[in-house]
């Protein structure tokens, strides 16, 4: 090797203007050849703004010196690629950001979806046959004990948490809009709590509420002092403080939804998902655009991939 041979460097890339930054390693054909990197997704960042060069250290041109200056540039972007927003690289070692692997699973869920391939070549009889079955046999995620499942969501949470992604990654306002929203669909179609005559939502009341003032949960567990401040407040500060203090008692009795198992509060969901389904499924619903009939879920499908707002339907059954 000559002063003049090509090199193998580890280098990053700044910018000027703004703090983002690059990592990358580069195996030269000429040497002290013009290269600034090879962004795919962040390449407007190179374009907007001035990309700046700085070479960390050089390796020998061979496969082993290779091989050590990408192991030096994972051990670089690892720490950071997920973390630090300023951060422009979205893979490394073959792993991709969680950014670019969300992208990219949401193609190939919408590719699936248009092919009718894997879950999606499934009826929802089907689908919900499948998972009663794994339920029945403990296998997949219900061959993990309900203590373990309460861990692994509890870390899972967390991560989210500290990336700010899935629900933590949303404002409480939107979450808010977002439950109005779902409420008024919920009511709009029937299912769920409006599932329920008006009768069988009071009797369902007058049960729990027996109940509540039996074990002293609820409204129950206030004093006739708190219940006082409750009222004067609007219900809203107090009202809180008592549901906190009600929720308390509920679970050290375990009463209530504390007094179900964790298998039968999977089974009363399934079931209870089953027939709002079959509910859902057999409405149709008419597209005020294109005049297009189907059920909502399939309905609202259609309005976004065409760009057509979902709000615009009524129900014809």
């Amino acid at each position: 090797m000559t002063s003049q041979s090509p090199r193998i460097y580890l280098y990053k890339i700044t910018f000027e203007e703004v703090p983002y930054y690059y990592y990358g390693v580069h195996k030269e054909r000429n040497y002290n050849e013009y290269y600034m990197g090879s962004p795919q997704t962040h390449k407007w960042v190179w374009d907007f703004y001035t990309p700046k060069k700085q070479i960390l250290q050089f390796f020998n041109f061979t496969n082993e010196g290779w091989l050590e200056a990408l192991k030096i540039e994972e051990r670089l972007i690892r720490p950071v690629y997920n973390s630090d927003n300023w951060c422009l690289n979205e893979a490394y070692g073959g792993k991709f950001s969680i950014d670019v692997s969300r992208k990219n699973g949401q193609k190939t869920g919408r590719k699936m979806y248009e092919e009718k391939r894997g879950l999606f070549a499934l009826t929802p009889e089907e689908r919900s046959e499948i998972g009663r079955k794994t339920f029945e046999k403990g296998i997949g995620c219900f061959s993990v004990p309900p203590e373990e499942r309460t861990k692994i969501s509890s870390k899972v949470g967390k991560r989210n948490c500290e990336l700010g992604i899935g629900v933590s990654g949303r404002s409480k306002e939107k979450m808010t809009e977002d439950g109005k929203k779902g409420g008024a669909k919920t009511k709009e179609l029937g299912v769920g709590i409006f599932a329920l005559t008006k009768e069988e939502r009071i009797e369902i009341g007058k049960k729990s509420g027996k109940k509540s003032k039996e074990l002293g949960t609820g409204i129950f567990a206030l004093t006739k002092e708190e219940r006082k401040i409750i009222s004067s407040n609007g219900g809203k500060k107090g009202g809180s403080k008592g549901g906190k203090k009600g929720g308390r008692k509920t679970y050290e009795l375990g009463v209530g939804l504390y007094a179900i198992p964790p298998e039968e509060k999977v089974e009363i969901c399934r079931r209870g998902g089953k027939a709002a389904g079959k509910i859902t499924s057999s409405q149709k619903w008419k597209c005020l655009e294109t005049g297009f009939i189907t059920n909502p879920g399939n309905l609202t499908k259609y309005q976004r991939k065409r760009g057509i707002d979902t709000s615009k339907r009524v129900r014809v059954s």
